[in-house]
Formats: structure tokens, sequence, C-alpha cells
């Protein structure tokens, strides 16, 4: 995967949330897009996964040396942000079976092996609508981490997972380190510990 930025920028009403943001990554690179609550994080995220138009530059995207479609970036990408939601009438194995109808999984994986591998395995027959709130970010994130994906996308990847959750995240997180280019949107450090690059989104409103 190859991303090209170039003076993209996104504005609401008469304000501009960024402006003049350049940026070129390949394969594997890892970035954080940081910044307060509230500063255009997760806007910029959404810029990138074509699910919001720019107001002004240009997005780029190629995979295996072909240019893609800005239209169809979302086959080449897996989210994960606060506002998504899961079917809660769904078991968790009836909904990952579902998904990945629609998304590759990656290969050497079976549906049926990953709630064990969500660490959700005594769950796996269970409603959604009766998980916790760590429990449904986990299963999220989850269906990101395991889908044959190049782009992975994560809006405060942390939220609602307690202890156990967060180092099952990090651990996850490594494994595919070397396989997708990521991004973490996220105000906390521990969140985003494994990135390399840096995208200060107040560095780009003036």
């Amino acid at each position: 995967m190859e991303i090209q930025l170039e003076n993209v920028a996104k504005k609401f009403n008469k304000e501009w949330i960024f402006k003049r943001l350049n940026l070129s990554l390949s394969h594997t690179d890892v970035v954080a897009i940081t910044g307060p609550n509230g500063s255009g994080k997760s806007t910029l995220l959404q810029v990138i996964a074509g699910s919001l138009l720019q107001s002004d530059g240009k997005i780029n995207y190629k995979y295996e040396g072909k240019l893609i479609d800005p239209d169809h970036i979302y086959k080449y990408l897996s989210l994960v942000a606060p506002a998504m939601s899961l079917p809660e009438d769904f078991t968790l194995q009836e909904f990952v079976s579902f998904h990945f109808k629609f998304k590759k999984l990656k290969s050497g994986h079976d549906v049926k092996e990953l709630p064990g591998l969500f660490r959700l395995e005594k769950a796996k027959d269970k409603y959604i609508k009766n998980f916790s709130t760590g429990m449904k970010q986990r299963l999220k994130l989850g269906i990101a981490f395991y889908a044959d994906s190049p782009l992975l996308l994560l809006d405060e990847p942390a939220t609602n997972l307690d202890t156990s959750g967060f180092d099952w995240y990090l651990e996850e997180v490594k494994k595919v380190l070397k396989e997708k280019m990521i991004f973490v949107c996220s105000n906390r450090k521990d969140e985003y510990i494994f990135c390399k690059k840096f995208i200060n989104i107040l560095d780009y409103k003036s």
C-alpha cells in the first residue's frame, strides 16, 4: 500500500479543520495522528478512509503498483472507531462468519477459531447485545486485525478496554506491524507506542 497526500485540507462551514497536509507513506508505515479532543484527528482519518471528501488537495492510493480509485479504497482497509456499531442480534460466531463472507480473512485462519483469538471463546454463542463495552471493542479490533486488508485505521482503539484487553490489543498490533500500513488516532501515548511517524493535527491549522 502507498498513500500520498498533496496539500490536503478539510473545512466545515467557515472553519479549517486542517490544511496544507502533505504526506507520503508506503507499505508498513505506522502513523499516529495526535492532538487534543475535538481537534480534527478523526476527521483526518475519515478523509484518508474516503468516507469524507477533502475540501482541497488530492489523495493518491496505490496497491501493488496500481492506482486505486478513491471511491474503492474501502475495499483495501479495515476501520475501528467509537461510532462504529455492531449487529446486536447476532451471536459472536454468527457475526464473524457473516462478516468474513464480505471481507477476506487472513490466510492461515478459520472463522471458527476467531473467538479464541479475540479471547472471547466463552462468549462465541452469546448475543452481541449482551456484550460489555470492552467485549464489543475487542470484537471490533479483532475483525480488523484478522482481515486481509493492507490498510488499518484505528480511532481511539483502547476505548473501553480493561488491562487484559489492552495487553491483547498491543500483542495483536505487534503481529500485523510487518503486514499493514497503520494509522492510530489518539491523545494517549500508550495507544500508539509502536508508531514511528507522527501527525500533530495542530500543526496544520494555519
